[in-house]
């Protein structure tokens, strides 16, 4: 794990974007990135394999919940299994039965959560967290922290040499 931190405005979301192939055009970089033994920079966003979770939890309103979460799982997961995935992570989310909700309906600790498992149902090889807690109620934010970390954990991450 590593922690990247600076006052507001000192690039760490521009630093964010880079690593995960969405920096504007308003920005050069130079350098490479490299993650797990496989340089990244020269590959478009989608074969990155870095997922990212922001303050806001950026949901497809027009999508239940379990749709949001089903477009994050990988072309192999198929048919029945794709379902059964999307279950298993809402009940490990506390939110068992949640798949056909509108995300509109959700609180915003719900939303998080939902985002959160949403990136990792990608499988990514890192994880970044571009303030995903800024937005949590305070009497919230340390048990929300808690739960992202025990999920981080039971995630089989690949660690670079």
């Amino acid at each position: 794990m590593l922690t990247l931190m600076g006052p507001s405005g000192s690039g760490k979301s521009t630093l964010f974007a880079r690593m995960i192939g969405a920096l504007s055009g308003d920005f050069r970089a130079r350098g490479e990135l490299w993650l797990n033994e496989r340089r990244c920079d020269t590959l478009p966003t989608e074969h990155r394999r870095i997922g990212i979770l922001f303050q806001d939890p950026l949901l497809f309103d027009h999508f239940s919940v379990g749709q949001n979460l089903q477009l994050a799982l990988p072309e192999n997961v198929r048919g029945e299994a794709r379902k059964t995935a999307v279950e298993e992570a809402l009940s490990r989310a506390g939110l068992a039965g949640f798949a056909p909700r509108d995300p509109a309906t959700l609180s915003g600790g719900q939303r998080a959560r939902v985002s959160l498992l949403r990136a990792l149902l990608a499988r990514p090889e890192a994880l970044l967290l571009d303030e995903p807690f800024s937005r949590t109620d305070a009497s919230l934010r340390a048990g929300f922290r808690r739960w992202v970390f025990e999920e981080l954990a039971r995630r089989p991450f690949r660690r670079s040499r």
